[in-house]
């Protein structure tokens, strides 16, 4: 039970909050922080301090409005600080994380009356590499002409004037303590492809053996959150540090309190972190590349002794694997029939998926001489990266001098990451399924590559319930999940399926604040046309459009399909085109950035967006005032995880339509109608062209799942 002082300890913290900033409390926020407090306040310990009890999990839906930030961290950070734990606040948006660190928390310690220190995590990835910038700057050919034989792996020195200047202007901010090294910091937005010659990743990173190692942005960071008691994250770099056995980076999770905010995002991010793919052709090149630069530098530098005996076996085994990448690429084109099918965003990519995630024999043999080629492979670099270690340590008798060890050591980690990548892949391709459990979905994708084409292999887990399980819910002090949408069809069942949610998990719903029937109308016109007849309806969706959000000064049209919103913009009259902003000519925030300028100039401005507008977006007030979704946003058919999904759940007897497809488009459909009431102020219209939700079976429940708008339903 929670003790009686941690209790007072949270409302007495709650209670300054709310009458330091002139607030009523709201009910939705008390509901949730009581059922924080109650779900992990009292957690059963050993003598270490460790869980002793079964995992203790809870998962909060709190509809927009609600305050969830200040509801778990109020009742979180005197949780976590009276177990002797830290608190791990993830988000899924670099939005989100920046508001927690730059609004909430300071807004939280100075009106609270709680005591504690934070500091934003983020990966290796967002911060400078000196040695790389040193590097960069150095004259004419820069340091080596080893980093020349490697310029594919990234190592490319050319710099042109811009970059020089660039470059320039940020060893000044950093010796006058103006910069301190993080990408989000400097001034101006830096080009992807600046930025990825200045950063480094932990392959190619030599840590403390680094001339820089003292004045290392990443380390000097990493060293800070050594010291605070609140950490704000993203999912990604939870996973990652989940994924290399916990406490690598981030706290060990036995002494960890983590929330995931945004949480409906955490199953879909734990797939792609353990799904794998590589491309054949581009592959086969790069291992050309290897033979033909690791023959010059043996060349140039021959290598003494148990160095040079294993530098010299790469080139041979190289032209081996580059051989059998070309069988298996030949092998790929023979069997498969490319299908053009779009994703969620509209994008075409021709797949051919393995039925059951059953790779044929032939294809499975070649993939696992693959598998053996790149074990050994990568067990020659990791050979190689270590002995390169001892010469920087001055260790052994490598034979090589420390300051060659440490030109070199990048160039063969960038190598090994690499064929650890491509052996990973082979790996998960040729694994006979367990048969109790879901398979990997296993699918090839035509790609281009240049002027040619190229085949990518693609292995990934369908579900994310095992691997959340095994790496987090059991091994964690103790966890919430929230979010907007975490329920389908008023149930937890779907997201207790894909997050692997332990049975005891504590599961709650607290309400909006909002008052959905003043404050919005849901209607469902009968355009009379079938959304499965594609040209009926979008037909139908030209025809109606202009009527139907005459009035409104800022609207959002959301589309399940590219296809269907480049047809209906072509359809629209040519003067009425002109009021719309479509996604995919301009960034996703410049396209908002149009839109809001062109609302407060007084002008009528509509939005047309796929999927990513229909989450996150934020348009209160007059920005949006009328939401007109096409469809029930079912997903697109032909994703190969999703397929593989469907196909696994029927061959287990189940309905994988009513099971997967309804209460995930329930989902979707309860995200799209979050676009419109962002305040409490807010008021508006939902629009929504698809009769099914009144003409099937299943209509019924996805129309009782949205929030209770007033209705019209011709």
């Amino acid at each position: 039970m929670l003790s009686s002082e941690l209790k007072s300890s949270i409302q007495g913290a709650y209670s300054r909050f709310l009458e330091a900033k002139g607030l009523k409390p709201r009910y939705g926020q008390r509901l949730m922080i009581a059922e924080v407090a109650k779900g992990l306040g009292a957690i059963e310990t050993d003598e270490e301090g460790r869980r002793s009890g079964e995992p203790a999990v809870v998962a909060v839906e709190a509809g927009t409005g609600t305050g969830k930030t200040v509801a778990y961290s109020l009742a979180a950070i005197p949780i976590a600080k009276a177990a002797g734990k830290r608190l791990v606040i993830a988000t899924a948006t670099v939005a989100l994380q920046e508001q927690i660190v730059n609004k909430d928390l300071p807004d939280l310690m100075r009106n609270s009356g709680l005591s504690f220190s934070f500091a934003l995590a983020k990966g290796r990835g967002r911060y400078l590499c000196l040695s790389k910038l040193d590097l960069l700057m150095q004259e004419g050919q820069a340091q080596s002409a080893t980093a020349q034989l490697f310029e594919e792996e990234g190592f490319r020195i050319d710099v042109d004037e811009s970059s020089l200047k660039l470059f320039g202007s940020m060893i000044e901010r950093l010796a006058g303590n103006r910069w301190d090294g993080d990408r989000d910091a400097w001034p101006t937005a830096i080009e992807d492809a600046d930025w990825s010659r200045l950063t480094t990743d932990h392959s190619q990173c030599t840590g403390r053996h680094c001339p820089n190692f003292q004045q290392c942005s990443f380390y000097k960071a990493r060293e800070g959150m050594t010291k605070v008691d609140v950490i704000v994250t993203n999912h990604d770099m939870v996973l990652a540090d989940l994924a290399l056995g916990g406490g690598a980076v981030l706290p060990d999770p036995r002494d960890t309190l983590y929330v995931f905010d945004e949480g409906h995002h955490l199953p879909d991010k734990a797939i792609g972190h353990f799904a794998h793919f590589t491309r054949l052709r581009s592959t086969a090149d790069w291992l050309a590349q290897i033979d033909k630069n690791l023959t010059k530098l043996l060349a140039q530098h021959p290598l003494p002794g148990e160095l040079g005996r294993l530098v010299e076996q790469v080139p041979e085994l190289a032209r081996e694997l580059r051989s059998q990448q070309q069988f298996m690429f030949g092998a790929c084109e023979q069997l498969a029939d490319f299908k053009a099918g779009e994703d969620m965003e509209g994008r075409e990519r021709p797949r051919h998926r393995f039925v059951g995630g059953i790779v044929p024999e032939h294809l499975r043999e070649l993939g696992i001489e693959l598998k053996k080629g790149f074990s050994r492979l990568t067990d020659l670099f990791t050979r190689l990266t270590e002995m390169l270690k001892q010469a920087m340590d001055g260790e052994g008798s490598v034979g090589v001098a420390s300051h060659q060890a440490e030109e070199w050591y990048p160039l063969f980690g960038s190598l090994q990451m690499r064929a650890q990548g491509n052996w990973d892949l082979w790996t998960a391709f040729t694994l006979e399924d367990p048969q109790e459990s879901a398979p990997m979905a296993r699918w090839l994708t035509l790609a281009e590559s240049g002027a040619l084409f190229d085949i990518e292999v693609n292995a990934s887990p369908i579900l994310a319930a095992e691997t959340l399980r095994r790496n987090l819910w059991n091994v964690a002090y103790g966890a919430l999940v929230t979010s907007a949408t975490l329920t389908a069809l008023s149930s937890f069942d779907r997201f207790r399926m894909r997050a692997g949610l332990p049975r005891q998990a504590v599961t709650a719903v607290v309400p909006s604040p909002f008052h959905y029937a003043e404050a919005g109308l849901l209607q469902v016109p009968d355009l009379k046309a079938d959304p499965r007849d594609a040209a009926a309806h979008t037909a139908a969706i030209v025809r109606e459009l202009p009527k139907l959000v005459e009035g409104a000064r800022g609207t959002l049209v959301l589309f399940s399909s590219r296809r269907q919103m480049q047809d209906v913009f072509d359809g629209l009259e040519r003067d009425w085109r002109k009021r719309v902003l479509i996604q995919g000519n301009l960034s996703k925030q410049e396209t908002l950035n149009k839109h809001k300028a062109r609302v407060d100039d007084g002008e009528p401005s509509v939005l047309f967006g796929l999927a990513s507008f229909a989450e996150g977006v934020d348009l209160p007030g007059a920005y949006c005032e009328h939401v007109v979704i096409a469809k029930i946003p079912f997903a697109v058919p032909d994703d190969p995880v999703e397929a593989a999904l469907a196909e696994w759940i029927e061959a287990r007897g189940g309905n994988p339509f009513m099971e997967i497809a309804v209460p995930d488009a329930s989902l979707r459909l309860i995200q799209a109608c979050g676009r419109l009431l962002r305040t409490e102020q807010d008021r508006g219209t939902i629009t929504l062209l698809d009769r099914r939700v009144v003409t099937q079976r299943y209509g019924k429940a996805i129309l009782n799942a949205l929030p209770p708008f007033r209705r019209q339903i011709d």
